[in-house]
């Protein structure tokens, strides 16, 4: 074990990891000081020279001259015939500097060095990686797919740090394999087992909205404010924005011509629907944006509870409801309002509230079918059986006994 061989561990650190040159040279000299404590008991007596371009380094003792056989510390002081085997023109009471060998401290002292000087170079590269992604939280990041597991994916970024992606920050469409490149947002950075844990995400509302800002120049430039976003990732999202200059639109300035803007998004994002709503203080317009593409007649609001009864034609309830109730639910977090839909129909007195059949057919059927709009027995028995199994997702079994009921009302 040489000098060169220090040095090389200290080349491959500095080379693949980019510790900047003054924090190696304070690393260096802390890790030779330290080992020049425990080998000489102090190190107020040496200077260390480091070449860190050159990859080499010298270590230098100052002893004083004293008169032979006056000597109390070998490491302090030398006497005066070795003094003048260095130099004949040393005298008493003056100071020698020799230089101090690496050989000197022994082979198990090297190793114990070159040990340290890895151990304290890989800590300081674990808190610049978190320090830098502890800033890098709330910013989209792009790394390559290096391993793919069940709960988790491990990437790696352009400086080979890792990243975790888990399994409920992936989209659930996504499908990544080893090699792939992906996009993600920091959500978290945190020191744990004094290893760095950086976790990423691709459902995030926060990453919508970083990828609204480099496909928009506008919101970029803060000419167009993104108000909230609500996501379902990978199947649908609302993006309410508002722009301060009435020469900006903001919806079509997002969309972009024929959607040229939204389309980058859409696509990374696995196909998911977006809708860009303009945002407004007026809280039954904006009730009505939220709902689109559904055409809305009335609404009755209350303030108190945050609610809010939604009136349309019966072939608009579906729009509004959507499918699995998606449209809905993510219009309710958009407003912050609990909404309910109901069919605006004619006067029919022969028509029959499906409460009304409470005692004949379990309450959590019935729930079902007035969570898709279906709040009549005339309204269930409009549709064909087919299409209430695919909007309620009740087993057919149950429709048939459903159905039965409702008709046995009007006969």
């Amino acid at each position: 074990m040489d000098t060169a061989n220090l040095f090389e561990t200290f080349s491959e650190f500095k080379d693949l990891k980019n510790i900047d040159r003054e924090t190696m040279m304070n690393v260096l000299e802390e890790v030779f000081r330290k080992s020049l404590i425990k080998h000489f008991g102090t190190d107020e007596n040496f200077d260390i020279i480091i070449n860190i371009d050159k990859g080499d380094f010298e270590i230098w003792r100052n002893r004083e001259v004293v008169n032979d056989g006056e000597v109390e510390d070998e490491n302090l002081q030398i006497p005066l015939s070795e003094a003048k085997k260095i130099d004949d023109d040393y005298e008493v009471g003056e100071e020698v500097t020799d230089e101090v060998k690496l050989e000197d401290f022994g082979r198990r002292a090297i190793l114990s060095l070159r040990q340290h000087l890895t151990s304290k170079i890989l800590e300081i590269e674990r808190n610049n990686v978190f320090a830098k992604y502890k800033q890098k939280i709330g910013q989209i990041v792009s790394g390559e797919v290096y391993q793919v597991w069940k709960k988790e994916i491990l990437i790696l970024d352009d400086e080979g740090n890792e990243l975790i992606l888990p399994r409920e920050e992936q989209i659930p469409s996504d499908h990544f394999r080893k090699g792939d490149l992906l996009r993600a947002v920091v959500i978290k950075a945190e020191m744990k087992n004094n290893t760095p844990l950086i976790i990423i995400s691709r459902t995030s509302p926060i990453f919508l909205e970083r990828l609204f800002e480099f496909e928009v120049p506008e919101i970029y430039d803060g000419l167009i404010i993104i108000k909230k976003i609500v996501r379902a990732p990978g199947e649908k999202a609302k993006v309410a924005v508002e722009s301060y200059d009435d020469r900006i639109d903001p919806v079509g300035s997002c969309v972009g011509m024929k959607g040229s803007r939204i389309h980058g998004i859409v696509r990374e994002l696995r196909n998911e629907n977006i809708d860009v709503i303009n945002y407004t203080t007026n809280t039954q317009l904006f009730i009505q944006r939220s709902l689109s593409p559904a055409k809305i007649n009335s609404i009755k609001i209350n303030e108190e509870e945050k609610s809010a009864e939604v009136y349309l034609d019966p072939d608009e309830v579906s729009l509004a409801i959507g499918k699995g109730g998606l449209n809905i639910k993510l219009a309710s977090q958009l407003t912050g309002y609990d909404l309910d839909v109901y069919r605006e129909t004619e006067e029919d007195e022969e028509d029959v509230n499906i409460d009304e059949f409470s005692d004949e057919i379990e309450q959590w059927v019935l729930d079902i079918l007035k969570s898709v709009g279906l709040d009549t027995a005339k309204s269930v028995l409009e549709l064909d059986k087919d299409e209430l199994e695919r909007r309620t997702d009740l087993e057919r079994e149950t429709i048939d006994e459903v159905t039965e009921i409702f008709k046995s009302e009007f006969e």
